[in-house]
């Protein structure tokens, strides 16, 4: 199931999320990760650093093992190896994690799984069901509320995942791959909400391959490759890194990655 935690002040291992003030500049995650791996010695990543701002999207980009995964794993503080400082501002400093595999609990429904979801984290109930309503209506999963996920199609899966993500709604949103079994209509309904969350306030940080959709959408990019990062910026900044003043985001990636 997806994660919508508050912040906790930072542990005293090497890797973890404390609390951020919220700048001037409406900073809702600050990264800063020196190293990280999934065992000692095992070194996968170093020197990503970045930002995501209120109402920002950032897409985090780079080939396969490129080192994506693992950066959101040293984000969420779920590497043992590593030395990472990782800040959640906003006002509640809280995130809501969609994972790109969907995980969930075998014996509970889909709308069982959204009540757990928003009584975990103290949403009124009248709040709630509104909510839940609405976002069953809206990914068109209303015929199966009683249904078991385990016999969902992959698609289903993943928008119960988006769904679980939504309900809360979060300071910043953390997205691994969400087009993946995604139909056409539902990639629509998830772009439309999440524009309408950025509206709100909420920053996006979202691992994709689909980059034509990453174009159109994303503000900035952190572009990773061999475990580092390539190029960061928007997409003039990533052009002008490849040289490529005209080329697309996927011309760039194919120079740079």
């Amino acid at each position: 199931m997806d994660e919508t935690k508050s912040t906790q002040t930072e542990s005293s291992g090497t890797s973890g999320v404390e609390e951020a003030r919220k700048g001037p500049g409406g900073v809702v995650l600050d990264v800063d990760i020196s190293e990280a791996g999934y065992e000692a010695g095992d070194k996968r990543i170093s020197g990503i650093a970045f930002e995501v701002r209120q109402g920002e999207l950032l897409g985090l980009i780079g080939p396969n093992g490129a080192g994506k995964s693992t950066t959101i794993k040293a984000v969420l503080g779920l590497l043992k190896h590593s030395k990472a400082k990782v800040s959640i501002g906003g006002e509640n400093k809280s995130y809501a994690y969609v994972p790109e595999q969907p995980v969930f609990y075998e014996d509970l429904t889909l709308w069982e799984h959204l009540d757990l979801a928003a009584a975990a984290y103290g949403l009124p109930y009248e709040s709630f069901a509104d909510a839940a309503e609405k976002l069953l209506q809206q990914f068109g999963m209303d015929h199966v509320r009683h249904d078991l996920p385990a016999g969902f199609s992959k698609g289903m899966k993943q928008k119960m995942m988006l769904m679980l993500g939504f309900l809360v709604k979060p300071d910043i949103y953390i997205v691994d791959e969400p087009f993946i079994g995604l139909d056409p209509r539902a990639t629509k309904d998830f772009l439309r909400l999440l524009e309408a969350e950025r509206q709100r306030g909420a920053g996006v940080l979202m691992s994709t391959h689909v980059l034509d959709t990453a174009e159109k959408i994303c503000d900035s990019f952190v572009l990773i490759s061999g475990g580092i990062m390539q190029a960061t910026g928007t997409l003039e900044d990533i052009r002008a890194e490849a040289g490529l003043p005209e080329g697309s985001l996927f011309d760039c990636f194919d120079l740079l990655a």
